[in-house]
């Protein structure tokens, strides 16, 4: 599937900081450098192993408009289109510092244990970014993987670009835990 590739601005000259606080542990915004104009493909992986069966865990993360609840980032999530459950439904997360994270859902498979999704509009350094999280049964209970695809914009390196990401999906996944118990 090939995604709409939207650039927006992150901070205007002059702005000082760029740090994004979108995990709520102040992760650095990736800094400008010296990077081509080409953007870059990159991918993350992040998981987690819980002692809870898989079905529970899932009920945890189940829901596409109810992040809040799991992930210490994330203060609400605004439904403006679809069910939360159907491709096509597009969520507004906010982070607790105010940011806008616009997504849709690609897929959800309920029989699976897993969704996809990708960012629409966002101020992070990504473009294409196209997530899936999924739930698997392990003998000790389930395993979480959170994963990705995305584009690095220009100006941003490699490295950083994953570190925030990676930062995202670690804060969420390692709050898992104390959520399902």
């Amino acid at each position: 599937m090939k995604l709409v590739n939207q650039h927006h601005s992150i901070g205007q000259a002059g702005d000082g900081k760029r740090v994004v606080q979108a995990v709520g542990l102040g992760l650095l915004m990736a800094s400008t450098v010296a990077a081509s104009a080409t953007e870059r493909a990159v991918s993350v992986v992040e998981t987690v192993q819980l002692a809870a069966a898989p079905t529970k865990t899932w009920a945890a993360i189940k829901d596409f408009t109810t992040w809040q609840a799991w992930h210490p980032a994330f203060a609400t999530t605004d439904l403006v289109r679809g069910d939360g459950h159907t491709q096509g439904s597009v969520r507004v997360l906010i982070t607790k510092d105010g940011g806008k994270f616009t997504e849709e859902l690609v897929s959800y498979n309920a029989a699976s244990r897993s969704y996809q999704y990708r960012i629409i509009d966002s101020p992070a350094p990504v473009a294409d970014y196209v997530s899936t999280i999924e739930v698997k049964e392990t003998q000790a209970g389930s395993t979480v993987v959170w994963s990705s695809s995305f584009n690095v914009k220009a100006g941003t390196s490699e490295a950083d670009a994953k570190k925030l990401i990676s930062g995202v999906y670690r804060a969420g996944l390692d709050n898992l835990a104390s959520v399902v118990k």
